[in-house]
């Protein structure tokens, strides 16, 4: 009712003088009136009409017009409506911004497909995984981009509760997993994820398995074939009951030193396994004891040496760093030959210290050095399995060093021998070390020794 009143208002009031020119000076002149004010409200009419035209021509450039009465009313709300439209537009286009900014950062490659499977939008995770370019592809049908047999039937299928496990079209090393998201009134959101690092630990864990149940197998078979024989022929010699009997004690401690590695590395990999005993060694005392074991091991069979260099220490977890180092300290007895020579060596290089163990075995080929450190993986089965190798010292020496923030440096040459370096980082080094009573004791110092063994 607010918008009649004033119209009505001047109608009334141009009629009312229109009546009072008609009684005073007769039906001509009222006319005459009337028809002027017809075309003064046509030309206003015309003029507003206009403005109001050029103005919603250029919204964001023109102001909008200035009028008074019903006019004005109009433009205000036009104006007021336009400023709610501009201020949801600019809403719409920050959320959308936000959107594809987001979407851009997202590790997964997404493509938006429409109801034709041709490609609407796609961030730039999709290049690298799928080799699809949101300028260049958009408007194209996916399937003539992405011709695999397994993917157009995964596509064809439009089986939401499914994933397509498959390679990169661009990176046979990278293996994608694929799934297809229904959105909207037709469309579809294909999400591209890496799962290689997935796939991976899926098949160390598959091997893992495979390899502790095949290492397990052969010395249970050979205990479980002499506890048969001994069943079935209780009166055996003394002579051939002793030599079954050593074999079963052979193949049991075999087995326990498996377990035992397997303990050790479930212990180093656990999250809660803090690095505990954090102390002072003393590199001298330790490497004597590494080298009389190795002694020990080899029973005069090689000459092992012993250089050291630097009269440096090390800060860290005894047993953990004895237990690394004494491993490649009996690899190298182990693998090497008789007559061979072990160097066992201490040395300072740059910040670092470098403990190494340098033999003359058969040496290792350049392609099994990166997979060294794996768990069971061995050069030569056969002959590992005849050393008493378990297969898990490397991978046990890794965990120390990775725990310590050392790392293993391996150089070898096929038929000249192989160099195992353990390089210490230098907030570990020590020079000296002092003692309860507040005394600096310098590195090494005999019957002061943290760390002997």
């Amino acid at each position: 009712m607010g918008f009649w009143w004033r119209p009505l208002g001047v109608l009334a009031g141009v009629m009312f003088v229109a009546l009072l020119l008609w009684a005073d000076s007769g039906w001509v002149a009222a006319l005459t009136f009337l028809a002027g004010i017809q075309a003064f409200v046509m030309l206003r009419r015309l003029l507003q009409e206009y403005r109001l035209s050029r103005w919603l021509e250029n919204p964001d450039e023109v102001d909008p017009p200035d009028a008074t009465g019903t006019w004005g009313d109009i433009f205000y709300r036009l104006d007021k409506l336009q400023r709610r439209q501009r201020a949801s537009r600019s809403e719409l286009t920050n959320a959308l911004e936000q959107f594809e900014h987001a979407a851009q950062a997202v590790p997964d490659g997404m493509i938006i497909l429409n109801r034709s499977d041709q490609i609407e939008w796609c961030n730039p995770a999709s290049r690298k995984y799928l080799g699809l370019d949101c300028e260049r592809d958009r408007g194209q049908f996916i399937r003539y981009l992405l011709r695999q047999a397994h993917f157009l039937e995964f596509l064809d299928a439009v089986d939401y509760s499914k994933r397509l496990v498959c390679k990169s079209p661009i990176n046979r090393e990278v293996t994608l997993s694929l799934q297809l998201v229904p959105f909207g009134a037709s469309q579809k959101l294909l999400v591209a994820r890496d799962i290689t690092d997935l796939e991976r630990v899926d098949a160390m864990r598959r091997d893992f398995i495979a390899n502790v149940s095949h290492e397990l197998r052969t010395p249970l078979t050979v205990v479980g074939g002499f506890v048969e024989t001994l069943a079935d022929a209780p009166d055996l010699p003394a002579t051939e009951s002793k030599r079954y009997f050593d074999l079963m004690l052979d193949h049991t401690r075999r087995m326990q030193h498996l377990l035992d590695d397997l303990l050790t590395l479930s212990q180093l990999e656990s999250d809660d396994h803090a690095l505990k005993d954090d102390v002072p060694i003393n590199v001298h005392d330790l490497a004597e004891a590494l080298k009389s074991d190795a002694e020990s091991l080899s029973r005069g069979r090689h000459n092992i040496q012993l250089k050291l260099d630097s009269q440096a220490g090390l800060k860290g977890n005894l047993q953990e760093v004895r237990s690394a180092l004494g491993n490649l300290v009996s690899n190298a007895v182990r693998y090497t030959p008789d007559g061979g020579k072990i160097t066992l060596a201490w040395r300072e290089q740059g910040d670092e210290g470098v403990f190494s163990v340098a033999d003359t075995g058969e040496g290792i080929a350049p392609e099994h050095i990166p997979r060294l450190t794996e768990r069971f993986y061995r050069v030569d089965r056969s002959r590992s399995r005849e050393t008493g190798g378990t297969g898990l010292g490397l991978a046990i020496v890794k965990h120390v060093l990775t725990r310590h923030g050392a790392r293993l440096d391996i150089q070898s040459i096929p038929g000249k021998g192989s160099t195992f370096s353990v390089a210490i980082p230098a907030q570990r080094i020590q020079r000296q070390v002092v003692s309860d009573n507040g005394k600096v004791i310098p590195f090494p110092e005999r019957g002061q020794a943290v760390g002997s063994a």
